[in-house]
Formats: structure tokens, C-alpha cells, sequence
């Protein structure tokens, strides 16, 4: 349930594996190969995870939308969404 306002998520994601074996990659300067340094994290996995949580709180206010004005298209949708946002206002 919601009043209007702005929908506020907290997320939190476990940390992604280590891999204690260092992967073989290139020196930018150099071009030479080189084994990688083991890292305990991938800051590159958080940006991610914010546009998968945002997907899903779009599907979990989509259903909800469709479960309180059922229509088989869009056009009639609108219109309900629009009836009810008229009756909010003028309550």
C-alpha cells in the first residue's frame, strides 16, 4: 500500500566470491600477460544489482496495478487509472 509518495527500496547483496586462483590478464602499459591479484570483491556488480531491483519493484507496482484496474488493454487502463486518480482527488 502506498500513499503517493515515492517508493523507497533498501537492498543488500551477498558479496561475490573470491576466486583464490588469480586469472591470467594483460598490462595495459605493457601488453604483457599477467596473473591478476585476488580480490575480495566486484564493486562492478553493484550498479547491476540496482537496475534488477528496480525491474523488479516495476513488476511487483505493474501487478498490482493490473490487479486493482483489470483491463485487456491498455486504452481501458488508462482510463481507469485516470477515474480513480479523478476520485482520489475530489475525496
Amino acid at each position: 500500500m502506498t500513499n503517493g509518495q515515492p517508493i523507497v527500496v533498501r537492498g543488500v547483496m551477498k558479496p561475490i566470491p573470491t576466486l583464490y586462483k588469480p586469472l591470467m590478464s594483460v598490462d595495459i602499459e605493457t601488453h604483457e600477460p599477467y596473473k591478476a591479484t585476488v580480490e575480495r570483491s566486484d564493486p562492478t556488480a553493484l550498479p547491476a544489482a540496482g537496475v534488477v531491483m528496480e525491474s523488479v519493484v516495476a513488476t511487483v507496482v505493474a501487478n498490482e496495478i493490473l490487479e486493482k484496474f483489470s483491463s485487456d488493454n491498455l486504452e481501458e487502463l488508462k482510463e481507469a487509472v485516470a477515474r480513480h486518480r479523478d476520485y482520489v482527488k475530489n475525496f
